[in-house]
């Protein structure tokens, strides 16, 4: 299970935020480049189609790969009063095989992805992770070299947090808590809920630089 909002933000503004999101964390940011593929079933009689996700780190020396499964979101009265959206999702290690073991299923190739950027992982009443980077499609497959912004100018940031049936209710108020700090800048809320460029941004991210002296931390 997981709590996660995103929003976005001008890339002019990603190296304020960068400066924001170091003070606050008090961590160095994680160099950021995943070639993610969407894979989906097909329905099958008495079966439901279902999607995972195979995420390739291009980071890594040698490329690593995680499968990870987005299950439903958590429904009802409380669930819809919050402003963090609560799923399930199971993911894990695995060998670069994955993907032929897939098609072996019968899963098929729905489409991929490349996010380049970076992110920050913390601890602030949970387990936090930010990640902040440029989404990319491939014009060709599985050519990330070749890859092209899907939104030219925009940056898409995302906070999530691990939780349990039990612990959710902490860890969404320490999410909820940790994103008004970001406000200024961008405005975060549940997933496929789009709230566009926050007004202030500019503002802030001239005060932050000034601040910050304009060199990337």
């Amino acid at each position: 299970m997981e709590c996660v909002v995103q929003g976005i933000i001008e890339t002019q503004h990603v190296e304020a935020l960068e400066i924001l999101l170091q003070g606050l964390c008090g961590v160095h940011k994680e160099r950021l480049r995943t070639h993610e593929i969407c894979l989906k079933s097909s329905p099958n009689l008495g079966t439901v189609s279902s999607e995972v996700r195979i995420l390739c780190d291009l980071e890594q020396p040698e490329p690593t790969w995680t499968v990870r499964h987005i299950g439903g979101a958590m429904r009802g009265a409380g669930a819809e009063q919050i402003s963090v959206l609560v799923r399930t999702m199971v993911e894990s290690k695995v060998s670069k095989n994955v993907l032929r073991l897939f098609y072996a299923l019968g899963y098929k190739l729905d489409h991929e992805l490349l996010r380049v950027g970076f992110s920050f992982h913390f601890q602030r009443g949970a387990q936090i992770t930010v990640t902040v980077s440029s989404v990319n499609k491939m014009l060709k497959l599985h050519a990330t070299d070749e890859a092209v912004p899907v939104t030219p100018g925009i940056q898409l940031v995302e906070v999530t947090a691990p939780a349990s049936a039990e612990s959710y209710s902490e860890v969404v108020s320490a999410v909820s808590s940790f994103c008004e700090y970001l406000a200024p800048l961008l405005h975060l809320s549940k997933p496929g809920i789009s709230t566009g460029v926050v007004p202030t941004a500019a503002a802030a991210a001239a005060s932050l630089m000034s601040d910050g002296g304009g060199t990337p931390l």
